[in-house]
């Protein structure tokens, strides 16, 4: 499982490297930003040569699994090309981590990359976050959920907010508790069993199931007051249905919470040439952090 799991982040990251620009950057590796039951949890930073004073947070997911041999900075270039630095982050990885472990690994990072905003020579006042599958889950999770800081934390990264300022990602699982339809059970079971390991013993039981999805489904978060948020969904997935994402843009409708969804027709879950919609993520974030709009 964590080969074929490697095997499909690699593929992902490929598929998003086709930019035909090559912008000069500097790459900082394997940067700890926590440590965790004795795993440290580390992040990589992409600066170009020409910053625009932003950050962008890549989440390096797909399937849950995390890997730093997956990081492209090639795949970056399209926000690279508008000056943005890219925060590419590592997280515990199923089977040995679960969802809702894996999650508090990514508030930490976004603290860390906040914390560090000076040194890195960003605005610490405006993120974006990026990914796609597992990783735009986690992208939308930190859009939905992002909190503040502890002001009496010993730690003074975990005083930090780990809200994020504008989201942008690919065919991320919404609602693991209605998957393909209303009451299309995937928290572990049906099409996702092969990733039962993210869910944990909490996807043992019906009952269990519902009240872990109601945990970790973004969509149960979704509030007039959730940062800009753009998906672009294939409607040929087969992995993650584009039910996921009509779902989420439905909820957001309902309270009005600032939303975009663009469908890929014939699209299954990733396709060459996906650098072109960065480049759309990147306008995404132009608009929504820098104030630029096309």
């Amino acid at each position: 499982m964590r080969k074929i799991l490697f095997t499909l982040l690699v593929a992902f990251a490929a598929l998003t490297s086709q930019s035909q620009n090559n912008v000069h950057f500097t790459r900082t590796e394997d940067i700890l930003y926590a440590r965790k039951f004795g795993t440290a949890l580390t992040l990589d930073v992409i600066q170009p040569d020409k910053p625009n004073g932003l950050g962008i947070i890549f989440m390096v997911s797909g399937g849950f699994f995390s890997s730093h041999e997956a990081i492209n900075p090639k795949s970056y270039q399209p926000y690279l090309e508008r000056g943005y630095t890219i925060f590419a982050i590592v997280h515990g990885s199923q089977p040995k981590f679960t969802i809702t472990e894996i999650e508090q690994d990514i508030h930490r990072a976004v603290r860390f990359v906040r914390h560090n905003a000076a040194k890195y020579k960003i605005d610490p006042n405006h993120l974006g976050i990026t990914g796609g599958s597992a990783g735009g889950h986690l992208s939308l999770t930190m859009g939905t959920q992002g909190t503040s800081g502890n002001p009496d934390a010993k730690d003074p990264i975990d005083r930090e907010s780990s809200a994020v300022q504008c989201v942008a990602c690919f065919f991320p699982p919404t609602d693991f508790a209605n998957w393909g339809k209303p009451g299309d059970d995937a928290v572990g079971v049906g099409t996702l069993v092969k990733f039962q390991p993210a869910f944990g013993s909490r996807s043992e039981t019906a009952e269990s199931r519902q009240a872990l999805s109601k945990e970790i489904s973004p969509i149960h978060y979704v509030t007039a007051k959730m940062p800009p948020t753009l998906i672009v969904h294939g409607d040929s997935d087969k992995l993650v249905p584009l039910y996921q994402a009509q779902a989420f843009e439905k909820r957001c409708r309902e309270v009005e919470a600032p939303f975009k969804l663009i469908v890929r027709e014939g699209k299954d879950h990733g396709w060459p040439g996906m650098d072109v919609d960065m480049r759309v993520f990147a306008d995404w974030f132009d608009e929504h952090l820098r104030g630029i709009k096309k």
